[in-house]
C-alpha cells in the first residue's frame, strides 16, 4: 500500500509482517506529508527498492522469510538511502550486529509515536545537510582497513581499548544513543569526543555538561533554558544545553548524579527531540546526538530509587565500557609520550623519561586511570631538569626528592640523610606550580589536577607542619 505526498517529502519504505501497526500509522505518515510504501516481506521489499529511490527504509527483524538484517546487508551501499531496524526484542547484540551495516537508528516495539517523530524530523534535518551523504561521509574516515585514521582514535594498542575504539567507531556512523561506563579517569568524555568527530555531525558543535557539577535549583535552566523573568535573577532568555548543542552532540556526563524529578523532562526530551524553556509555553525542536556516561552502575540507582529505569532502558540502547588502565599497562608507553609531547609543546622545552621511571610507572596500581597518569606526568615534568627519574613521579610509595630547588642552600624541613619525605616533595612542587602560575591559586589548582579546597587544605597544612619554610625562587609561601 502507497500513501501520497506532496513533492520533496520523504519516501519511506516500512517492511514489517506487522499489519496493525502499520496500518495503524499510516494515517500518520499521511498526515505529515510522507510518501509511504508498506511491504510484508523479504521478497517484496527487495522488488520494491529496485522500482523507486527511497530516503528511509524501516526493517522488522523477524519478517516471514528471513531476517531484516538480509536486506540491509544486501542493500546498505546504495547511496542517500538510511535504514532503521525496528524490533519487539531488543537486545545489545542486537543493536552491535546492526550497526555492522551502519543503521541510522534503532527503535524497539511498541513504537512510540512521538519517538518515531523525532527519528524522521532527524533524517529529514540529514537529508538537507549540504555536502556528501552521510554514509559517505562516514566512510570517508575509514581506511580500506576499516581503521581509524590517525589523530582519530584513542591512544593504545591493547586489545582493551582496540575493542572500545571499534564499538565507538560503529556507533559514530549512526545516531544511537551511547552509554559510556567506566570508572573515573579512563577518558568517557575523550571517548564521546571520537563519537563526535567521527560522525556525520562532526562539524556542529560537542557539548559536554556534568550534572553533578550544578546545584539542582539550576540543572533545569541549564538543560533546556529558560525565558526572561521566568524566575529571580533571569533578566534575559537563555538557551539551555540542548539548543547550544544544535546539530552536534551533547555528552552529559555523570548521568546518574541527575536530580530524580528532571529525569522525567530529560526522557522527553530524548523521545520526541523537543525541549521547553523554563517559564516557557512552546516547545522547540532540538537535533542533538546524546552520548551519556557514567562511573556508577545505573541498575544499582535504579533499585535505590535514585534513577528511572525507564530512563536507563533509553540511554543504554548501545553500552560502551571503558577499560581502566590498570588493564591495558601495555598502551601506558604511548600514553606517556603523548603527555610529554603535550607538556613539551607547553613549557617548549623536550622532556625525556629513564627507564628505571617507565619500570616505576608500570608497577603502580593506576586507581586514578588516564587522568592520574596525565597528573603525574605534567607534576614529573615540573620537577624534572629534562629527563624524568623516579623521584620526580611522586608516586605514593616513592619517598625521595634528593634535588634542592635552584638558590635553595640550606636544608628542606624535614629533610635528613636519607633525603626529603614525600611530604616535603609534595610541599616543594607546589610552590613551585605557584611560582609558575605567579601565585595565582585557581590556576596553580588546576594544574596540579586537585581542587581549589584541596589547594588550600594543602598550604594551611604546610604553615602548621613546616614553620621554617623557605622562600621559593619567586618569592610565594605557602600563607599568600
Amino acid at each position: 500500500m502507497t500513501q501520497g505526498s506532496r513533492s520533496g517529502a520523504l519516501r519511506v519504505l516500512w517492511v514489517d509482517d506487522d499489519y496493525d501497526l502499520t496500518h495503524g500509522l499510516i494515517q500518520y505518515f499521511s498526515s505529515q506529508g510522507y510518501l509511504l510504501d508498506c511491504v510484508e516481506d523479504l521478497a517484496s521489499a527487495t522488488r520494491q527498492l529496485g522500482k523507486a529511490d527511497y530516503d528511509l527504509v524501516l526493517v522488522d527483524l523477524d519478517l516471514p522469510d528471513g531476517s531484516g538484517l538480509t536486506l540491509i546487508r544486501d542493500a546498505v551501499h546504495s547511496q542517500g538511502r538510511e535504514f532503521v531496524i525496528i524490533t519487539g526484542h531488543s537486545s545489545v547484540m542486537t543493536a552491535v550486529e546492526a550497526l555492522r551495516y551502519q543503521v541510522f537508528d534503532y527503535l524497539v516495539k511498541p513504537v512510540q509515536l512521538a519517538e518515531l517523530d523525532n527519528l524522521l524530523a532527524r533524517i529529514g534535518s540529514a537529508r538537507k545537510t549540504p555536502g556528501a551523504p552521510r554514509k559517505a561521509a562516514a566512510g570517508a574516515l575509514r581506511s580500506a582497513s576499516g581503521a581509524t585514521p590517525a589523530g582519530i582514535r584513542l591512544i593504545g594498542d591493547s586489545p582493551a581499548i582496540k575493542h572500545a575504539e571499534n564499538l565507538l567507531t560503529r556507533a559514530a556512523a549512526t545516531d544511537i544513543t551511547v552509554l559510556l561506563q567506566g570508572e573515573s579517569g579512563t577518558g568517557k568524555e575523550v571517548a564521546a569526543s571520537l563519537v563526535h568527530r567521527l560522525s556525520h555531525r562532526a562539524a556542529g558543535p560537542f557539548v559536554a555538561y556534568n550534572c553533578a557539577a550544578i546545584s539542582p535549583a539550576l540543572i533545569a535552566s541549564e538543560l533546556f533554558g529558560h525565558e526572561k523573568g521566568s524566575f529571580t535573577g533571569a533578566s534575559g532568555t537563555h538557551k539551555g544545553i540542548f539548543e547550544r548543542a544544535e546539530g552536534g552532540t551533547l555528552l552529559l556526563d555523570e548521568i546518574t548524579e541527575m536530580p530524580l524529578e528532571l529525569q522525567v523532562s530529560l526522557l522527553r526530551v530524548l523521545e520526541t527531540g523537543t525541549v521547553m524553556r523554563v517559564g516557557g509555553d512552546n516547545e522547540i525542536r532540538v537535533n542533538v546526538r546524546i552520548v551519556a556516561a557514567t562511573n556508577r552502575d545505573p541498575m544499582l540507582y535504579v533499585k535505590d530509587g535514585k534513577f528511572r529505569l525507564d530512563l536507563y532502558y533509553r540511554l543504554q540502547v548501545f553500552p560502551v565500557a571503558m577499560p581502566p588502565l590498570r588493564s591495558r599497562l601495555q598502551d601506558l608507553p604511548l600514553l606517556v609520550e603523548y603527555f610529554l609531547g603535550h607538556s613539551a609543546a607547553t613549557a617548549q622545552r623536550k622532556y625525556a623519561i629513564s627507564p628505571a621511571a617507565t619500570a616505576r610507572l608500570q608497577s603502580h596500581h593506576w586507581p586514578g586511570n588516564v587522568r592520574e597518569l596525565r597528573n603525574v606526568m605534567e607534576r614529573a615534568c615540573l620537577l624534572s631538569g629534562g629527563t624524568i627519574e623516579p623521584e620526580h613521579l611522586l608516586l605514593p610509595d616513592l619517598g625521595v626528592l634528593d634535588e634542592p630547588l635552584p638558590g635553595e642552600n640550606k636544608p628542606r624541613p624535614g629533610s635528613g640523610s636519607k633525603g626529603t619525605l614525600l611530604r616535603d616533595a609534595e610541599y616543594v612542587m607546589v610552590l613551585q606550580v605557584l611560582a609558575d602560575c605567579n601565585g595565582n591559586k585557581t590556576r596553580a589548582a588546576a594544574r596540579l589536577g586537585i581542587s581549589l579546597k584541596t589547594l588550600y587544605n594543602k598550604l594551611r597544612r604546610f604553615d602548621g607542619e613546616l614553620p621554617e619554610q623557605p622562600h621559593d625562587v619567586a618569592g610565594v609561601r605557602p600563607g599568600n
